[in-house]
């Protein structure tokens, strides 16, 4: 049953999603998939820079403050929307309302629990993803949104690790499939946040959204798994370091891995 509904799971970064041109790119590569008779999973970020500023609207709520950092990123996200014309006002109204209420709750109280910083930061990709399936969907993709906490389970860990750098368990998920078999040929739903034993969410830690989709795929026996970002490709060494760097073509699994930890 592995590859039966023959899933491709698709990530995109937070600046791979921060545009109506990059949506053009995401709706490309899924009409490509679909045109192979494949069934598409679509997991994002959000959009780029919203999880600083949602970390920055912790800090400062804490102390009284946070009203701009709130402003800047309703603002952010209406202008996307308005940019991909659909209606962000009401499609984001229950996720300002909760940014809101915590925001006013966390300067009542002072304290910046790892729970609260969790709710909090969970918002950027629960609202970029509701923008963007929004947009598919308007534009003729038969596509659904998909809550990533009510089929990612955090695996219970103590103290904040719990709630802002959790595991999941992530076998093979019979139950998902079932679910997705009569759901639209295409999904769309959150990196970075799960759901913990007591109902509350969690976060897979900063640039978790890779490792929620790499869960997702064995988790859908999926045929394969494609990163997007917004750079080319690996390079021998950061570009930004040295104009020696060359873009590496292909290589394994293992020497990515070493790449990453020199």
């Amino acid at each position: 049953m592995s590859n039966a509904q023959n899933w491709v799971v698709l990530k995109f970064g937070g600046t791979s999603v921060k545009s109506l041109a990059d949506w053009r790119v995401i709706s490309k590569r899924i009409d490509e998939l679909r045109e192979q008779g494949k069934r598409v999973f679509v997991v994002h970020s959000a959009v780029a820079t919203i999880s600083d500023l949602l970390d920055t609207l912790v800090t400062r709520a804490v102390s009284g403050d946070g009203e701009d950092e709130l402003a800047t990123i309703k603002a952010r996200h209406l202008t996307l929307a308005d940019e991909l014309g659909v209606d962000g006002s009401v499609l984001l109204a229950p996720y300002f309302e909760e940014l809101t209420r915590l925001r006013a709750g966390l300067s009542l109280t002072g304290d910046a629990s790892p729970r609260l910083k969790a709710r909090i930061m969970a918002q950027g990709e629960l609202m970029a993803t509701t923008l963007g399936q929004a947009w598919l969907a308007a534009n003729g993709t038969a596509s659904a949104w998909l809550d990533a906490r009510d089929h990612l389970a955090a695996i219970p860990a103590g103290g904040a690790r719990g709630y802002l750098a959790c595991d999941c368990h992530h076998a093979h998920d019979d139950a998902l499939l079932e679910t997705l078999s009569g759901a639209a040929p295409v999904i769309v739903t959150q990196g970075f946040i799960a759901r913990r034993e007591d109902g509350d969410t969690a976060l897979l830690g900063r640039g978790g959204s890779d490792t929620s989709a790499s869960y997702f795929a064995a988790k859908l026996g999926a045929e394969r798994i494609e990163i997007w970002t917004d750079v080319p490709g690996f390079f021998s060494a950061d570009p930004r370091l040295t104009g020696a760097a060359r873009q590496i073509r292909s290589l394994a699994y293992e020497e990515a891995q070493e790449l990453a930890s020199m």
